[in-house]
């Protein structure tokens, strides 16, 4: 169920960033994925594409986890973090959404779900990973996370079109 009537045109500016540094991490070899960290008022605190593949990143180096990182070596306080949303090109996994939660990041927002992905990478089920989702990890937290996605999903699939064929990474 989309839920592109959640989104305000700040989101879609920015969702739509996280989709174009998706496009950018597989022109260089990286997993299609990418994040975006911003304010209240749009000001970006971090992003970062996945460096799994040519980046070197390994089995962690999802592109949420290398934009939350970002934003804590920025040392951006608590409040600043509580009122600051994530935008990820694809539904963020298990590992990711508890990350985002220990980070204090306040708000997700994502393109492609997880379903939406594992059909793009012709997942079978040894390869499918958890099949928790964003918003049930995030609906288990102790201080609220609000999740809106999936979103502009046939924007988001645009950086994976062919990839997942092409022995990726």
């Amino acid at each position: 169920m989309a839920e592109d009537t959640k989104l305000s045109t700040l989101d879609a500016t920015l969702l739509r960033r996280a989709f174009a540094l998706a496009a950018q991490a597989r022109a260089r070899g990286d997993r299609p994925f990418a994040a975006v960290i911003a304010d209240e008022k749009g000001e970006v605190l971090a992003e970062a594409g996945s460096t799994q593949g040519k980046g070197g990143g390994g089995t962690l180096a999802h592109s949420e986890m290398n934009a939350l990182q970002d934003a804590l070596r920025a040392a951006l306080p608590r409040d600043v973090l509580r009122r600051a949303t994530i935008y990820s090109s694809g539904e963020p996994c298990a590992m990711c959404s508890a990350a985002i939660f220990y980070t204090g990041i306040g708000r997700a927002v994502y393109g492609l779900s997880a379903g939406a992905i594992l059909h793009l990478r012709n997942a079978q089920p040894h390869t499918a990973g958890l099949s928790l989702s964003c918003r049930a990890v995030l609906d288990s937290a102790a201080e609220r996370v609000e999740v809106i996605g999936p979103c502009l999903e046939t924007e988001g699939a645009v950086p994976h079109q062919g990839y997942w064929r092409e022995g990726a990474p």
